[in-house]
């Protein structure tokens, strides 16, 4: 019978299901962790152990009873997203007719923060910039052009921190006018396995460059050949060597990146200026908040952030600043208001006119 079958096995089904999908290699492990830990809490419920659980223990109490156990000592965000893995879980056990009904129907979640995405206001970009392009006493950790290339690509980008570590020196190509001076293309390996394209502007190419150079000074044994002094930068690596590298001339590290910008922020005295939790995602939140000022078309957003929903995008167009306000402000309607405020205007001011003559 299906209900005496190990659930951990139903699971490696699920994966296997899944994997048309093609799903990140994160995605796959945060799918493995949100059915450990629920399993868990349900292996406690249940009294059986978590690698014993059968498909007959999965029904509406004893789900609501594991995520409330759960919920006692997990955050909002974490009980929604072992929700979701559950849910698409439960959806395809149904499906396959293993289970009568998805039991996750019974279990409630937290709702998600309507929140707006926060940006950087210009001045405290303008400090950042020049925080960024000034010497750093830190000795020998420092490396400004390093930080000064890494931040400067996410900002005029938008590339998320992954998208960040994972980019090759061969990502970043010239365009069809390319040459000395132009702006380059890089091809970004984002979110769900998906491919887009940004910009980068002269101005960033040559940071960069300067980036590149000094780090064949740097790691002279990474660089490609022997080449002399005033060899161009962008050929002193190979395609497939990592655009943006540690202190130990590898690629780029997670904790590096986020340590690197932190200190950037504190530095320009900016720290306390973005979101909770954001690091490397407020240059991103920037980037998109000054597209949707300059009323780029939220199809054309949508594309630039490499976001599969339109409700994502619209958050960034809510929350735009005075281009957006500005724009608001054309509405003919309000030149209507103005005219009916004049002339209650001119109505109260003459029977104020006739109270005081009477």
């Amino acid at each position: 019978m299906a209900g005496q079958q190990r659930l951990t096995s139903w699971f490696e089904d699920f994966l296997v299901h899944r994997s048309t999908a093609k799903p990140s290699p994160n995605t796959l492990k945060a799918y493995r962790q949100d059915y450990q830990v629920i399993a868990d809490a349900l292996a406690a419920v249940t009294g059986t152990a978590a690698d014993e659980l059968a498909l007959d223990a999965v029904d509406k109490s004893t789900m609501r009873a594991a995520f409330a156990r759960y919920a006692r000592t997990h955050q909002p965000a974490s009980i929604r997203r072992c929700w979701s893995t559950w849910n698409m879980l439960c959806d395809y056990l149904f499906s396959l007719d293993a289970i009568v009904a998805n039991p996750m129907s019974a279990v409630l979640r937290p709702k998600a923060p309507k929140t707006l995405p926060k940006a950087f206001q210009a001045d405290s970009i303008e400090r950042l910039v020049t925080t960024l392009q000034s010497s750093d006493d830190s000795g020998s950790r420092a490396w400004p052009e390093r930080d000064l290339a890494l931040i400067l690509t996410g900002l005029l980008t938008g590339m998320r921190m992954a998208e960040l570590i994972a980019v090759d020196l061969g990502d970043l190509r010239d365009t069809t006018d390319g040459g000395a001076g132009a702006a380059k293309v890089i091809h970004v390996h984002g979110k769900g396995n998906k491919e887009r394209v940004v910009t980068v502007e002269p101005a960033v190419v040559d940071v960069l460059g300067h980036y590149l150079l000094s780090r064949s000074e740097r790691f002279p044994d990474t660089a490609k050949g022997r080449l002399s002094p005033d060899a161009d930068p962008w050929e002193r690596f190979r395609p497939a060597d990592p655009m943006f590298v540690g202190g130990d001339g590898s690629r780029i590290t997670r904790g590096t990146l986020q340590y690197r910008v932190e200190r950037a922020y504190r530095r320009a005295g900016i720290n306390g200026d973005r979101a909770k939790g954001a690091l490397v995602h407020q240059l991103r939140h920037t980037f998109a908040t000054a597209m949707a000022d300059q009323n780029v078309s939220i199809y054309t957003l949508m594309r630039m952030l490499g976001h599969e929903s339109m409700t994502t995008t619209q958050r960034y167009t809510v929350g735009a600043g005075g281009a957006v306000r500005d724009a608001a402000a054309l509405n003919p309607a309000y030149d209507l208001v103005g005219r009916g405020a004049r002339g209650a205007a001119r109505v109260l001011g003459a029977a104020s006119a006739t109270d005081e003559i009477g």
